[in-house]
C-alpha cells in the first residue's frame, strides 16, 4: 500500500490503512518528540496523542502537503499545549520590596475531591464495561495495571503497533460513550 492510497482509505475509516500509516510514520513522530522531550515515556505518550488526533481529523488532511509534515505539526502543537499546561500549574514567584513570596500550588486532594474522584472512577468503570471485552482488557492493562506497551504486547501476544492502535480505538470509543451520557 502506498501512503496516498492509505490516506484515502483511512478517510473511509479503513482499519488496515490506519495501521499502515501508524507503522509507516511512528518512528518519525516518535523520534521527533524524543529529541524534544528527551524522555521515552513522554515521547511515546505525545506520539500516541498525535496519531489519535490525526486519525480523528484525517478528513481535514490536505493532500497538497506531506502527511509526515502534517503529523509532525500536530505533534509539535500537542507538546506546546502540554508545556503550557505544565507552566500554569507550576509555582509562581512574586517579588515585593525584596521579599520573595512563594506561591505553591497545593495539589493534595481535599476530602471532597477524593469523594468526587471515587464517584468519577465508578462512573468510568461502568462506561468501560460498555466496551467490547478486548478493548476493556487493553484499557485495564495500560491504565489500571500500568503496563508498558511492550509488556501488553507480550501478554496479549500481539505486535506493539497493534496494541497501540487498539488502545487508540478503545480510548476513542470510551470517549464517545462518555460524551453520549
Amino acid at each position: 500500500m502506498e501512503v496516498n492510497e492509505a490516506i484515502k482509505r483511512a478517510k473511509e475509516n479503513d482499519q488496515k490503512a490506519f495501521n499502515f500509516l501508524l507503522d509507516t510514520f511512528w518512528d518519525d513522530v516518535y523520534g521527533f518528540q524524543l529529541k524534544r522531550v528527551q524522555n521515552e515515556n513522554d515521547a511515546e505518550d505525545i506520539t500516541i496523542q498525535t496519531f489519535s488526533k490525526a486519525f480523528d481529523k484525517i478528513e481535514t488532511f490536505d493532500s497538497n502537503y506531506k502527511f509526515k509534515t502534517w503529523l509532525i505539526t500536530i505533534s509539535k502543537n500537542i507538546h506546546i499545549d502540554l508545556l503550557r499546561k505544565k507552566k500554569n500549574s507550576i509555582s509562581q514567584i512574586i517579588s515585593n520590596d525584596d521579599k520573595s513570596i512563594y506561591q505553591i500550588l497545593d495539589e493534595s486532594p481535599s476530602p471532597e475531591d477524593e469523594l468526587i474522584t471515587k464517584q468519577h472512577l465508578a462512573k468510568l468503570l461502568r462506561d468501560i464495561k460498555n466496551l467490547k471485552p478486548h478493548y476493556q482488557e487493553i484499557i485495564n492493562l495500560r491504565y489500571f495495571q500500568e503496563l508498558s506497551y511492550k509488556e501488553i504486547s507480550i501478554q496479549l501476544k500481539e505486535p506493539i503497533n497493534n496494541v497501540k492502535v487498539k488502545l487508540l480505538r478503545a480510548k476513542k470509543l470510551l470517549s464517545e460513550i462518555i460524551q453520549e451520557k
